[in-house]
Protein backbone atom coordinates (compact mmCIF):
# COMPACT_ATOMS: atom_id res chain seq x y z
CA UNK A 1 0.00 0.00 0.00
CA UNK A 2 1.40 3.51 -1.22
CA UNK A 3 1.45 6.21 1.87
CA UNK A 4 0.93 9.56 0.90
CA UNK A 5 1.27 12.24 3.41
CA UNK A 6 -0.45 15.90 2.92
CA UNK A 7 1.42 18.52 4.80
CA UNK A 8 -0.98 21.38 5.51
CA UNK A 9 -3.71 19.72 4.31
CA UNK A 10 -5.67 21.79 6.43
CA UNK A 11 -6.06 24.05 3.63
CA UNK A 12 -9.19 23.03 2.05
CA UNK A 13 -8.24 24.08 -1.40
CA UNK A 14 -4.69 22.60 -1.20
CA UNK A 15 -6.35 19.22 0.37
CA UNK A 16 -9.40 18.56 -1.88
CA UNK A 17 -7.92 19.46 -5.04
CA UNK A 18 -4.77 16.64 -3.99
CA UNK A 19 -7.52 14.11 -2.98
CA UNK A 20 -9.24 14.83 -6.07
CA UNK A 21 -6.22 13.86 -7.94
CA UNK A 22 -5.26 10.91 -5.53
CA UNK A 23 -9.02 9.19 -6.13
CA UNK A 24 -8.91 9.67 -10.00
CA UNK A 25 -5.57 7.84 -10.34
CA UNK A 26 -6.21 3.71 -10.70
CA UNK A 27 -2.31 3.23 -9.53
CA UNK A 28 -3.05 4.86 -5.91
CA UNK A 29 -6.71 3.16 -5.41
CA UNK A 30 -5.96 1.62 -1.73
CA UNK A 31 -3.14 4.42 -1.05
CA UNK A 32 -2.91 5.12 3.04
CA UNK A 33 -3.77 8.87 2.76
CA UNK A 34 -2.44 11.22 6.38
CA UNK A 35 -3.77 14.30 6.63
CA UNK A 36 -1.30 16.53 8.31
CA UNK A 37 -1.56 20.19 9.76
CA UNK A 38 -0.33 22.12 12.89
CA UNK A 39 -4.12 23.08 13.16
CA UNK A 40 -5.95 19.68 13.89
CA UNK A 41 -9.78 21.28 13.24
CA UNK A 42 -8.62 22.37 9.77
CA UNK A 43 -6.98 18.85 9.14
CA UNK A 44 -10.14 17.44 10.38
CA UNK A 45 -12.38 19.35 8.62
CA UNK A 46 -10.31 17.85 5.33
CA UNK A 47 -10.84 14.53 6.50
CA UNK A 48 -14.28 14.78 7.10
CA UNK A 49 -14.96 16.09 3.30
CA UNK A 50 -12.52 13.44 2.35
CA UNK A 51 -14.41 11.02 4.12
CA UNK A 52 -17.85 11.44 2.51
CA UNK A 53 -16.26 11.46 -0.50
CA UNK A 54 -14.84 7.83 -0.04
CA UNK A 55 -17.73 6.34 1.58
CA UNK A 56 -19.88 7.99 -1.17
CA UNK A 57 -17.36 6.73 -4.42
CA UNK A 58 -17.35 3.43 -2.45
CA UNK A 59 -13.43 3.66 -2.59
CA UNK A 60 -10.60 2.06 -0.62
CA UNK A 61 -8.50 4.31 0.69
CA UNK A 62 -7.24 4.53 4.10
CA UNK A 63 -7.58 8.27 5.46
CA UNK A 64 -6.31 9.88 8.78
CA UNK A 65 -5.71 13.44 10.47
CA UNK A 66 -3.21 14.10 12.67
CA UNK A 67 -0.96 17.09 14.00
CA UNK A 68 2.17 14.81 15.05
CA UNK A 69 4.43 14.71 12.01
CA UNK A 70 6.94 11.79 12.96
CA UNK A 71 3.97 9.55 12.83
CA UNK A 72 2.36 11.12 9.60
CA UNK A 73 5.83 10.47 8.39
CA UNK A 74 6.56 6.44 8.98
CA UNK A 75 6.73 4.58 5.79
CA UNK A 76 5.85 7.64 3.51
CA UNK A 77 6.41 6.99 -0.12
CA UNK A 78 5.44 10.56 -0.79
CA UNK A 79 5.00 13.67 0.82
CA UNK A 80 3.09 16.94 -0.73
CA UNK A 81 4.05 20.29 0.91
CA UNK A 82 1.73 23.03 0.66
CA UNK A 83 2.54 25.38 3.80
CA UNK A 84 1.98 28.98 5.05
CA UNK A 85 2.78 30.02 8.03
CA UNK A 86 0.74 33.28 9.93
CA UNK A 87 -2.11 35.61 8.61
CA UNK A 88 -0.61 34.74 5.14
CA UNK A 89 -2.41 37.63 3.65
CA UNK A 90 -1.59 40.48 6.09
CA UNK A 91 2.04 39.03 5.84
CA UNK A 92 2.26 39.40 1.91
CA UNK A 93 0.77 42.65 2.32
CA UNK A 94 4.13 43.35 4.26
CA UNK A 95 6.04 42.07 1.59
CA UNK A 96 4.60 43.62 -1.16
CA UNK A 97 4.10 47.48 1.08
CA UNK A 98 6.99 48.21 3.24
CA UNK A 99 9.96 47.66 0.73
CA UNK A 100 7.88 50.22 -1.31
CA UNK A 101 7.46 52.65 1.54
CA UNK A 102 11.67 52.70 1.45
CA UNK A 103 11.67 53.14 -2.46
CA UNK A 104 12.14 50.02 -4.07
CA UNK A 105 9.56 49.73 -6.70
CA UNK A 106 8.64 46.53 -6.94
CA UNK A 107 5.15 45.58 -8.95
CA UNK A 108 4.45 42.41 -6.46
CA UNK A 109 5.76 40.63 -3.26
CA UNK A 110 5.62 36.61 -3.54
CA UNK A 111 8.49 35.27 -5.13
CA UNK A 112 10.86 38.01 -6.98
CA UNK A 113 12.13 40.91 -5.67
CA UNK A 114 12.27 42.08 -1.95
CA UNK A 115 8.70 40.33 -1.37
CA UNK A 116 10.41 37.13 -2.34
CA UNK A 117 13.48 37.72 -0.30
CA UNK A 118 11.21 38.31 3.25
CA UNK A 119 8.77 35.39 2.16
CA UNK A 120 11.68 33.08 1.85
CA UNK A 121 12.83 34.28 5.39
CA UNK A 122 9.52 33.33 6.43
CA UNK A 123 8.46 29.93 5.20
CA UNK A 124 11.93 27.98 4.28
CA UNK A 125 12.99 27.17 7.88
CA UNK A 126 10.01 25.43 8.71
CA UNK A 127 9.79 23.35 5.68
CA UNK A 128 13.83 22.59 6.42
CA UNK A 129 12.11 21.15 9.94
CA UNK A 130 9.89 19.17 7.60
CA UNK A 131 12.83 17.82 5.77
CA UNK A 132 14.70 17.21 8.42
CA UNK A 133 12.24 15.07 9.85
CA UNK A 134 11.35 13.32 6.55
CA UNK A 135 15.41 12.54 6.33
CA UNK A 136 15.26 10.90 9.42
CA UNK A 137 12.34 9.08 9.14
CA UNK A 138 11.33 7.98 5.52
CA UNK A 139 14.79 9.10 3.97
CA UNK A 140 13.46 7.39 0.32
CA UNK A 141 10.19 9.13 0.07
CA UNK A 142 9.99 11.43 -2.60
CA UNK A 143 9.13 15.44 -1.47
CA UNK A 144 7.42 17.56 -3.55
CA UNK A 145 7.29 21.11 -2.62
CA UNK A 146 4.05 23.73 -3.79
CA UNK A 147 4.54 26.41 -1.42
CA UNK A 148 6.52 29.84 -3.23
CA UNK A 149 8.79 30.91 -3.08
CA UNK A 150 9.34 27.96 -5.41
CA UNK A 151 12.96 28.59 -6.72
CA UNK A 152 14.10 29.89 -3.50
CA UNK A 153 12.87 26.91 -1.38
CA UNK A 154 13.99 24.45 -3.59
CA UNK A 155 17.50 25.76 -3.69
CA UNK A 156 17.88 26.29 -0.40
CA UNK A 157 16.39 22.74 0.54
CA UNK A 158 18.51 21.19 -1.72
CA UNK A 159 21.82 23.07 -0.18
CA UNK A 160 21.09 21.64 3.32
CA UNK A 161 20.13 18.35 1.97
CA UNK A 162 21.61 16.95 -1.36
CA UNK A 163 20.45 13.63 -0.59
CA UNK A 164 16.83 14.45 -0.26
CA UNK A 165 14.44 13.69 -3.94
CA UNK A 166 12.90 17.32 -3.43
CA UNK A 167 10.91 18.18 -6.10
CA UNK A 168 8.83 21.60 -6.81
CA UNK A 169 5.57 21.90 -8.61
CA UNK A 170 3.58 24.59 -9.69
CA UNK A 171 0.71 24.34 -12.16
CA UNK A 172 1.15 28.21 -14.13
CA UNK A 173 2.99 25.76 -16.66
CA UNK A 174 -1.29 25.93 -18.06
CA UNK A 175 -0.88 29.34 -18.62
CA UNK A 176 0.67 28.61 -21.28
CA UNK A 177 -0.74 25.28 -22.41
CA UNK A 178 -4.23 26.02 -22.22
CA UNK A 179 -3.80 28.83 -24.91
CA UNK A 180 -1.89 27.33 -27.33
CA UNK A 181 -4.12 25.00 -29.21
CA UNK A 182 -6.74 27.69 -29.73
CA UNK A 183 -4.12 30.67 -30.26
CA UNK A 184 -2.36 28.19 -33.17
CA UNK A 185 -6.58 26.93 -34.28
CA UNK A 186 -5.62 23.15 -33.61
CA UNK A 187 -6.61 20.66 -31.26
CA UNK A 188 -4.22 20.15 -28.49
CA UNK A 189 -3.02 16.80 -29.16
CA UNK A 190 -1.69 18.94 -32.31
CA UNK A 191 0.87 20.44 -30.75
CA UNK A 192 4.04 20.25 -28.57
CA UNK A 193 6.38 22.53 -26.24
CA UNK A 194 8.45 22.64 -23.95
CA UNK A 195 9.28 25.74 -21.58
CA UNK A 196 12.04 26.51 -18.89
CA UNK A 197 13.34 29.11 -16.60
CA UNK A 198 13.04 29.95 -13.32
CA UNK A 199 9.70 28.99 -11.33
CA UNK A 200 7.36 32.12 -12.60
CA UNK A 201 10.20 33.37 -14.85
CA UNK A 202 9.77 31.36 -17.31
CA UNK A 203 9.63 31.26 -21.21
CA UNK A 204 8.57 28.83 -23.81
CA UNK A 205 11.71 27.31 -25.77
CA UNK A 206 9.85 25.50 -28.67
CA UNK A 207 6.47 25.06 -30.16
CA UNK A 208 6.08 22.06 -32.57
CA UNK A 209 3.41 20.72 -35.09
CA UNK A 210 2.97 16.83 -34.41
CA UNK A 211 1.69 15.72 -37.81
CA UNK A 212 4.80 16.73 -39.61
CA UNK A 213 7.37 18.11 -37.21
CA UNK A 214 7.77 22.04 -38.16
CA UNK A 215 7.88 24.88 -36.42
CA UNK A 216 4.97 26.49 -35.03
CA UNK A 217 6.83 29.30 -32.58
CA UNK A 218 6.82 31.38 -35.56
CA UNK A 219 3.06 31.11 -35.83
CA UNK A 220 2.88 31.94 -32.11
CA UNK A 221 4.64 34.88 -32.37
CA UNK A 222 2.45 36.54 -35.24
CA UNK A 223 -0.71 35.50 -33.47
CA UNK A 224 0.30 36.38 -29.94
CA UNK A 225 -0.93 39.95 -30.44
CA UNK A 226 -4.43 39.27 -31.60
CA UNK A 227 -5.16 36.49 -29.48
CA UNK A 228 -3.40 37.79 -26.18
CA UNK A 229 -4.27 41.35 -26.81
CA UNK A 230 -8.09 40.87 -26.68
CA UNK A 231 -7.81 37.85 -23.63
CA UNK A 232 -9.55 38.72 -20.50
CA UNK A 233 -7.42 39.47 -17.36
CA UNK A 234 -8.15 40.09 -13.64
CA UNK A 235 -9.79 42.90 -14.08
CA UNK A 236 -12.21 41.67 -16.27
CA UNK A 237 -12.67 38.79 -13.73
CA UNK A 238 -12.91 40.35 -10.65
CA UNK A 239 -15.09 42.92 -12.31
CA UNK A 240 -17.21 39.82 -13.32
CA UNK A 241 -17.45 38.40 -9.83
CA UNK A 242 -17.80 41.67 -8.38
CA UNK A 243 -20.94 41.54 -10.53
CA UNK A 244 -22.41 37.87 -10.35
CA UNK A 245 -20.87 37.77 -6.41
CA UNK A 246 -19.49 34.52 -7.87
CA UNK A 247 -15.90 33.06 -8.64
CA UNK A 248 -14.34 32.20 -11.74
CA UNK A 249 -12.05 28.80 -11.13
CA UNK A 250 -8.66 30.03 -12.09
CA UNK A 251 -6.42 27.88 -9.85
CA UNK A 252 -5.45 24.65 -11.65
CA UNK A 253 -4.16 22.50 -14.65
CA UNK A 254 -6.05 23.55 -17.60
CA UNK A 255 -9.44 25.22 -19.17
CA UNK A 256 -10.80 28.64 -17.71
CA UNK A 257 -14.28 29.47 -18.18
CA UNK A 258 -14.17 32.99 -19.42
CA UNK A 259 -16.93 33.03 -21.94
CA UNK A 260 -19.17 35.71 -19.75
CA UNK A 261 -16.97 38.41 -20.10
CA UNK A 262 -17.30 40.83 -23.50
CA UNK A 263 -15.50 43.88 -22.82
CA UNK A 264 -11.12 43.29 -22.48
CA UNK A 265 -8.65 46.09 -21.88
CA UNK A 266 -6.13 45.41 -24.63
CA UNK A 267 -3.59 42.92 -23.56
CA UNK A 268 -4.81 43.02 -20.21
CA UNK A 269 -2.30 41.92 -17.15
CA UNK A 270 0.71 41.28 -20.01
CA UNK A 271 1.82 44.42 -20.76
CA UNK A 272 5.55 43.09 -19.40
CA UNK A 273 4.50 39.82 -21.26
CA UNK A 274 4.03 42.25 -24.82
CA UNK A 275 7.50 43.40 -23.88
CA UNK A 276 9.31 40.39 -23.46
CA UNK A 277 7.82 39.08 -26.94
CA UNK A 278 8.79 42.31 -28.88
CA UNK A 279 11.70 42.59 -27.21
CA UNK A 280 13.46 39.22 -26.55
CA UNK A 281 11.25 37.06 -28.84
CA UNK A 282 10.14 34.89 -26.69
CA UNK A 283 6.65 33.67 -25.32
CA UNK A 284 6.56 34.20 -21.33
CA UNK A 285 4.66 31.48 -19.34
CA UNK A 286 2.89 33.50 -17.29
CA UNK A 287 1.43 36.95 -16.26
CA UNK A 288 2.95 40.34 -15.30
CA UNK A 289 2.73 40.09 -11.63
CA UNK A 290 4.51 36.68 -11.66
CA UNK A 291 7.38 37.86 -14.73
CA UNK A 292 7.65 41.31 -12.89
CA UNK A 293 9.46 40.35 -9.92
CA UNK A 294 12.29 39.51 -11.32
CA UNK A 295 12.90 42.65 -13.64
CA UNK A 296 14.24 45.94 -12.45
CA UNK A 297 12.79 47.75 -15.11
CA UNK A 298 9.46 46.03 -14.66
CA UNK A 299 7.31 48.47 -13.18
CA UNK A 300 7.99 51.03 -16.18
CA UNK A 301 5.63 48.71 -18.33
CA UNK A 302 3.69 46.28 -16.12
CA UNK A 303 -0.40 46.10 -16.09
CA UNK A 304 -0.49 47.80 -12.77
CA UNK A 305 -4.11 47.64 -12.44
CA UNK A 306 -4.39 43.77 -13.59
CA UNK A 307 -1.64 42.99 -11.00
CA UNK A 308 -3.76 44.92 -8.30
CA UNK A 309 -7.01 43.52 -9.46
CA UNK A 310 -5.24 39.74 -9.40
CA UNK A 311 -4.26 40.41 -5.66
CA UNK A 312 -7.75 41.98 -4.76
CA UNK A 313 -9.64 38.54 -6.65
CA UNK A 314 -7.46 36.33 -5.11
CA UNK A 315 -7.68 37.70 -1.89
CA UNK A 316 -11.70 38.25 -1.85
CA UNK A 317 -12.55 35.87 -4.21
CA UNK A 318 -10.66 32.55 -4.31
CA UNK A 319 -10.29 32.80 -0.31
CA UNK A 320 -13.93 32.69 0.18
CA UNK A 321 -14.37 29.81 -1.95
CA UNK A 322 -15.90 26.08 -0.94
CA UNK A 323 -13.83 23.57 -2.66
CA UNK A 324 -15.00 19.99 -3.30
CA UNK A 325 -13.43 17.33 -3.76
CA UNK A 326 -13.66 16.43 -7.92
CA UNK A 327 -12.51 13.15 -9.73
CA UNK A 328 -10.48 15.62 -12.26
CA UNK A 329 -6.79 15.85 -12.51
CA UNK A 330 -5.92 19.65 -11.12
CA UNK A 331 -2.39 19.34 -10.55
CA UNK A 332 0.17 16.96 -12.11
CA UNK A 333 1.70 15.64 -9.07
CA UNK A 334 -0.34 12.61 -8.81
CA UNK A 335 0.75 11.43 -13.38
CA UNK A 336 4.48 11.87 -11.52
CA UNK A 337 3.79 9.44 -8.51
CA UNK A 338 2.10 6.86 -11.10
CA UNK A 339 4.98 6.69 -13.13
CA UNK A 340 7.03 6.26 -10.12
CA UNK A 341 5.23 3.41 -9.37
CA UNK A 342 5.46 1.56 -12.89
CA UNK A 343 3.09 3.81 -15.14
CA UNK A 344 4.20 4.19 -18.51
CA UNK A 345 6.86 6.92 -18.65
CA UNK A 346 6.13 9.96 -20.22
CA UNK A 347 7.57 14.04 -20.12
CA UNK A 348 6.16 15.90 -17.50
CA UNK A 349 6.07 19.77 -18.76
CA UNK A 350 7.51 21.42 -15.67
CA UNK A 351 9.60 21.10 -12.47
CA UNK A 352 11.67 22.42 -10.13
CA UNK A 353 14.82 20.81 -9.75
CA UNK A 354 18.75 21.56 -9.57
CA UNK A 355 19.54 22.66 -13.06
CA UNK A 356 22.44 19.90 -13.40
CA UNK A 357 23.50 21.71 -16.71
CA UNK A 358 19.94 21.91 -18.22
CA UNK A 359 19.93 25.62 -18.72
CA UNK A 360 23.36 27.17 -20.01
CA UNK A 361 24.74 29.94 -17.60
CA UNK A 362 23.45 28.98 -14.76
CA UNK A 363 25.03 26.97 -11.81
CA UNK A 364 24.01 23.58 -10.95
CA UNK A 365 23.57 24.46 -7.68
CA UNK A 366 20.32 26.68 -8.39
CA UNK A 367 16.87 24.75 -9.01
CA UNK A 368 15.56 25.48 -12.39
CA UNK A 369 12.11 25.01 -14.18
CA UNK A 370 12.35 22.56 -17.03
CA UNK A 371 10.47 19.46 -18.39
CA UNK A 372 11.72 16.15 -17.17
CA UNK A 373 11.43 12.53 -18.27
CA UNK A 374 9.35 10.48 -15.45
CA UNK A 375 9.89 6.92 -15.09
CA UNK A 376 10.61 4.37 -12.40
CA UNK A 377 13.99 5.43 -11.44
CA UNK A 378 13.22 9.01 -11.31
CA UNK A 379 12.91 12.31 -13.18
CA UNK A 380 15.40 12.92 -15.62
CA UNK A 381 15.88 16.84 -16.24
CA UNK A 382 15.53 18.18 -19.91
CA UNK A 383 17.74 20.54 -21.15
CA UNK A 384 16.11 23.64 -23.03
CA UNK A 385 17.52 26.18 -25.26
CA UNK A 386 16.92 29.64 -23.72
CA UNK A 387 17.44 32.36 -25.94
CA UNK A 388 20.18 34.66 -24.61
CA UNK A 389 18.73 37.60 -23.87
CA UNK A 390 16.84 36.03 -21.26
CA UNK A 391 19.27 34.00 -20.14
CA UNK A 392 20.99 37.29 -19.20
CA UNK A 393 17.69 38.20 -17.06
CA UNK A 394 18.09 34.60 -15.41
CA UNK A 395 21.67 34.63 -14.50
CA UNK A 396 20.52 38.28 -12.39
CA UNK A 397 19.59 35.77 -9.74
CA UNK A 398 21.84 33.74 -9.38
CA UNK A 399 23.49 35.90 -6.28
CA UNK A 400 20.03 36.31 -5.15
CA UNK A 401 19.21 32.94 -4.60
CA UNK A 402 22.98 32.15 -3.50
CA UNK A 403 22.66 34.89 -0.97
CA UNK A 404 19.06 33.74 0.02
CA UNK A 405 20.21 30.08 0.87
CA UNK A 406 23.13 31.48 3.42
CA UNK A 407 21.11 33.89 4.99
CA UNK A 408 18.82 31.10 6.13
CA UNK A 409 20.73 28.71 6.56
CA UNK A 410 23.91 30.64 8.76
CA UNK A 411 20.41 32.90 10.11
CA UNK A 412 22.15 36.08 9.14
CA UNK A 413 20.63 39.47 9.22
CA UNK A 414 23.55 40.94 7.44
CA UNK A 415 23.26 38.67 4.74
CA UNK A 416 19.89 39.15 4.31
CA UNK A 417 21.28 42.98 3.32
CA UNK A 418 23.22 41.73 1.31
CA UNK A 419 20.70 39.51 -0.10
CA UNK A 420 18.52 42.43 -0.90
CA UNK A 421 21.96 44.54 -2.36
CA UNK A 422 22.54 41.94 -4.94
CA UNK A 423 18.78 42.21 -6.63
CA UNK A 424 18.68 44.28 -9.06
CA UNK A 425 14.79 45.29 -8.52
CA UNK A 426 16.94 46.63 -5.44
CA UNK A 427 18.36 50.35 -6.72
CA UNK A 428 19.25 52.16 -3.43
CA UNK A 429 21.64 51.55 -0.75
CA UNK A 430 20.51 54.08 1.33
CA UNK A 431 17.71 52.42 4.26
CA UNK A 432 18.13 48.83 3.37
CA UNK A 433 19.66 47.96 6.72
CA UNK A 434 16.39 49.91 8.34
CA UNK A 435 14.44 47.84 6.26
CA UNK A 436 15.81 44.77 7.00
CA UNK A 437 15.32 45.64 11.01
CA UNK A 438 11.49 46.93 10.12
CA UNK A 439 10.66 43.59 8.44
CA UNK A 440 12.48 41.54 11.28
CA UNK A 441 10.06 43.28 13.95
CA UNK A 442 7.03 43.64 12.09
CA UNK A 443 7.57 39.88 11.17
CA UNK A 444 8.21 38.19 14.66
CA UNK A 445 8.61 35.55 15.59
CA UNK A 446 9.02 33.90 12.43
CA UNK A 447 12.21 36.06 11.49
CA UNK A 448 13.27 36.15 15.22
CA UNK A 449 16.38 33.24 14.32
CA UNK A 450 17.89 36.37 12.10
CA UNK A 451 21.14 37.86 14.28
Amino acid sequence: MTKIVLVGAGSLQFGTGMLGDIFQSTHLEQAEIVLHDINLDAAQRTLKVAEGYVAGNNLQHALTATTDLPVALKGARFVVISIEVGDRFALWDMDWKIPQQYGIQQVYGENGGPGGLFHSLRIIPPILDICQQVMDICPDATVFNYSNPMSRICTTVHRKFPELTFVGMCHEIASLERHLAPLLGVERADISYRAGGLNHFSVMTDCTYVKDGSDAYGDVRAKAEGYFGEMPGYSEILQASRKTGTSIETEGWMDIDLSMIDTVRPWSDRWLFAEILEKFGALPITYDSHFGEYIQWAHDCSDHQGILDFYTYYRNFLGKTDPVIEPVLKERVVPIMEALLGAPAYEEAAVNIPNKGFIANLPEWICVEVPAMIDTNGLHGISVDIPVGVRGLLSNQIGIHDMTAEAILQGSRDLVVQALLVDPVVTKSKGMGALVDHMIAEQSPWLDYLK
